[in-house]
């Protein structure tokens, strides 16, 4: 019998600014809907501490659970809407963590690419949050913090696991705005029902994937790595 899908959520906890990461509580939020469409999925709920030294922990858990679809949550405290990110940047910014540490380089991997983009499709995404009346848009941009980290990491680890396929499992961060990780007009139940909608989303496209076998072919509308400046 095959394995069921495994999906990984992941959100952050505290760092400076910010002693209660609404990430986390969107996260939960999340998880406790009931949805048919995923009912039968296996769902690993993560949370990140906001630290530099924790990334190898995550790298440890991506490679040995091989996730099917990753659906990473973050806060960005300046935004009023919620932001999809498309890529992730091979660069960081000297900042300090939760523990007070600053990161040990100028960029997350020194031989990686410049950027990747997205595994999943961050633009139908934003219009179906758009249509669930949630304010939404996409990003260029996921900062060079631990999230655009995190970020990074994950898509590293979704490449590696292309198992001969041109096409890499699915794997989008969203970026919650402002103190409350809610935005204007939304209530924390509108939200964790729009973040259930990418999820089933994501655990979708994850389904299609993994019937077409190996040698599935990239179609035009999927994004390739990208390897513009950072």
């Amino acid at each position: 019998m095959a394995r069921p899908l495994r999906i990984l959520v992941t959100a952050f906890g505290p760092f400076p600014g910010v002693p209660l990461n609404p990430s986390q509580r969107a996260a939960i939020d999340l998880l406790r809907l009931r949805r048919p469409a995923v009912s039968d999925v296996e769902i690993t709920l993560e949370i990140l501490p906001t630290r530099w030294d924790e990334l190898p922990r995550l790298d440890a858990l991506l490679n040995r659970r091989r996730f099917d679809a990753v659906l990473l949550l973050g806060a960005a405290a300046r935004r009023q809407q919620v932001c999809l990110e498309t890529r992730a940047v091979n660069a960081v910014r000297d900042f300090p963590d939760a523990a007070g540490r600053h990161p040990p380089g100028r960029r997350i991997m020194p031989q990686g690419l410049d950027a990747l983009a997205s595994t999943a499709p961050a633009l139908a995404r934003v219009a179906s949050l758009r249509r669930a009346g949630i304010m939404a848009s996409a990003s260029r941009d996921a900062g060079r913090y631990l999230c655009n980290a995190a970020y990074f990491h994950a898509l590293v680890a979704a490449h590696g696991q292309a198992w001969g396929k041109d096409v890499a499992p699915p794997v989008l961060f969203v970026h919650l705005p402002g103190r409350s990780g809610v935005p204007r007009g939304t209530s924390r139940t509108g939200l964790a029902r729009a973040l259930s909608g990418l999820l089933v989303a994501l655990v979708a496209q994850a389904r299609r994937r993994n019937a077409c076998g190996p040698g599935l072919r990239r179609s035009a509308r999927e994004p390739r790595p990208d390897t513009a400046p950072a």
